[in-house]
């Protein structure tokens, strides 16, 4: 069975994690603290580390030399989840097994994507686009589901509803789902009872102060045909529902004012809320936590495809070129942390490329990547700049320990 370590995540993020890789039989243990994180590693040797960065970057290096140390541990690939940082400060951790550095908020589909690659998994996720939006005024809830329903918002939803109540020391938490924005259909029904299963399985809300707020007929006929929901009630006016969840005495001209300071003035969102630490709904990225960019220089179709899925392996983002003239004038516009070359092609030869890439501007590491054997063209090869010469072909494990000492080096 496959194992995942997740190290100092909140517990919003690793129970979520562990929820949805246990679905696929894989094992996940959750663990604070660095020096403990490295006996567990050394312990249980994983299949994937999954870290979050958050508070010290020195902590980080220190746990991934002792890693790096351990002939047993060396190999086994990180994923980092993490503020901002340096796109160089991140390809310099790539020596040592990190594969994937994901900023937040985080790129849900990205990232799970990325675990599924490195275990060689492939989740089933919704990918529907969704909104859901969470805030709170004192002892109410605001939960807000529009567009559609997505099984991996309502996932979250039953941490997210946990680590506010706990965070917030509710002690009478109230609900409002508020859909408004859903026009449902009996194929919703599926989805509504995870919804709402979710939502009873935080026991501290008491059922008669969970309220719906929807103008569609579909949800009151369908919790009339589920009697265990039968608690929940589906409302018009919110208004109304914020009334009778107001606890001070108040005369009736007055609520209204008080309804709108007290209850719909929404207090300051945390930076650990579902909507700012998950982002659904954005277009796939592949490149969505690489932690560097390499040019693949060759004509070569069959090379170029296999040497990207080689490096997007490592957590590499690749620009395939068939020609030189396309990658140098590419090279101009933007930065390459290495390039792969070729270096028999039509038109510009890869001796060519490396004789312009002399005198550019922060130009990349080249890696030669020839089916030439000939000692006098690697020679004239390594002479004009080239960091190393690999002969085709050559398996993805020795191209990507290649790729690694380069960038290495460089950093």
């Amino acid at each position: 069975m496959k194992k995942v370590l997740i190290i100092d995540s909140s517990k919003l993020f690793s129970e979520f994690i562990r929820e949805k890789l246990s679905a696929e039989n894989i094992t996940v243990e959750v663990t604070n603290g660095r020096r403990d994180a490295y006996t567990r590693l050394i312990g249980d040797l994983p299949d994937l580390v999954i870290m979050d960065v958050s508070d010290s970057f020195t902590d980080l290096m220190d746990f991934l030399k002792n890693k790096f140390s351990d002939p047993n541990a060396k190999n086994i690939p990180i994923i980092l989840t993490g503020p901002v940082i340096e796109k160089a400060r991140i390809a310099s951790l790539v020596h040592y097994g990190v594969i994937k550095y994901f900023p937040t908020p985080i790129k849900f589909n990205s990232f799970i994507s990325a675990i599924g690659n490195v275990l060689k998994v492939s989740f089933s996720v919704d990918t529907t686009p969704s909104i859901l939006e969470v805030h709170h005024n004192k002892e109410i809830i605001f939960v807000e589901f529009a567009r559609v329903l997505n099984r991996e918002k309502i996932s979250l939803l039953k941490y997210r509803l946990s680590e506010l109540i706990d965070k917030k020391e509710m002690q009478n938490p109230k609900l409002i789902l508020m859909m408004t924005d859903l026009m449902l259909s009996f194929v919703d029904g599926t989805n509504l009872e995870y919804l709402f299963d979710t939502i009873f399985s935080e026991e501290r809300i008491n059922r008669k102060f969970i309220k719906i707020l929807s103008f569609d007929d579909f949800i009151p006929d369908f919790l009339d045909g589920h009697p265990q929901y039968s608690d929940v009630k589906v409302v018009k006016d919110l208004r109304k529902v914020l009334s009778s969840f107001v606890s001070i005495t108040a005369s009736p001209e007055e609520v209204p004012e008080l309804i709108a300071e007290e209850i719909l003035t929404q207090q300051e969102v945390d930076d650990d809320t579902i909507d700012r630490r998950f982002d659904f709904d954005l277009d796939k990225d592949d490149t969505e936590g690489t932690v560097f960019k390499v040019a693949i220089v060759d004509d070569d179709n069959v090379v170029r495809s296999v040497l990207k899925r080689s490096l997007s392996s490592m957590g590499a983002e690749t620009i395939l070129f068939e020609t030189g003239t396309s990658f140098l004038e590419s090279v101009e516009k933007e930065h390459f942390d290495l390039a792969i070359l070729d270096i028999f092609m039509p038109g510009m030869s890869g001796f060519d490329i490396l004789t312009k890439l002399k005198v550019t501007p922060d130009a990349p590491p080249v890696i030669v990547y020839s089916q030439a054997t000939q000692r006098e063209v690697v020679i004239q090869a390594l002479s004009l700049g080239a960091k190393s010469y690999l002969v085709k072909p050559q398996k993805p494990d020795v191209i990507i320990t290649k790729a690694i000492e380069v960038l290495h080096a460089k950093s």
